[in-house]
């Protein structure tokens, strides 16, 4: 039987090309299912490693693998002068957008180490938000049918503050959530986000009135998630 490992390593990658992060996560990814192969292969329980990255990345729309081009509302002269940049990616979900003032969080973990199940998976990533949101008085939720976090759910003044999409193969993971913190929220009206033409997108900014701090705001993220999924974390 293969031990569980519940250190995560942790790292903030800070303000970071989108390109560069996901041939980093890619990388990762791709080590993390080798060291499974072998194990299996090779009959032996060496622990998996577990990783944790929270970034924030220049003006950049992606699309996800369900998602549809016409979506993003842009051409290039358009995403140029918006000073963006667009990838099609290996994610679920549609199109979303990244920035500065947005944490992104991309854990890549071997989920025999916590739990098999990709629904949960996602629930807990999205409890995890709530709970940093409820740290700062804002209550927030799920919508049924949706992914990701919301406010007001279910009502006319429903709006959307992180957004999941994620890749899973051989039970680990890659890609993550996307957290509204002080984000520039005009950058959503060059896309239907998330393929949703009748909600709103909001931030932390938005609903406080004022900015937080965004590093107190990945502190409280931080221990959310590794108190959800019971991990060891440590800073890489």
């Amino acid at each position: 039987m293969i031990m569980k490992n519940k250190q995560v390593k942790y790292q903030d990658w800070g303000l970071l090309d989108y390109q560069q992060a996901w041939d980093r996560q890619d990388q990762i990814f791709a080590d993390t299912v080798m060291a499974k192969t072998q194990n299996r292969n090779n009959n032996t329980t060496w622990p998996v490693k577990n990783h944790l990255f929270f970034v924030e990345h220049p003006h950049v729309y992606t699309l996800g693998k369900s998602g549809k081009f016409e979506n993003l509302l842009l051409d290039e002269s358009g995403l140029a002068d918006k000073n963006a940049t667009y990838y099609k990616i290996n994610r679920g979900g549609d199109i979303t957008y990244h920035g500065p003032g947005q944490i992104v969080a991309y854990p890549i973990l071997d989920l025999d180490n916590f739990f098999t199940d990709i629904h949960r998976y996602l629930r807990t990533l999205e409890e995890a938000v709530i709970l940093t949101l409820a740290d700062y008085g804002i209550k927030s939720g799920r919508y049924e049918g949706y992914t990701g976090v919301w406010l007001d759910a279910n009502n006319e003044h429903a709006r959307k503050i992180c957004a999941l999409g994620v890749r899973c193969s051989r039970w680990v993971t890659m890609h993550g959530l996307a957290f509204n913190v002080n984000t520039d929220l005009s950058y959503f009206k060059n896309i239907v986000p998330c393929g949703i033409d009748d909600k709103d997108v909001t931030s932390m900014e938005r609903e406080l009135g004022f900015k937080p701090d965004i590093e107190q705001v990945k502190q409280k993220l931080k221990r959310h998630i590794g108190e959800l999924f019971e991990m060891e974390i440590f800073d890489n």
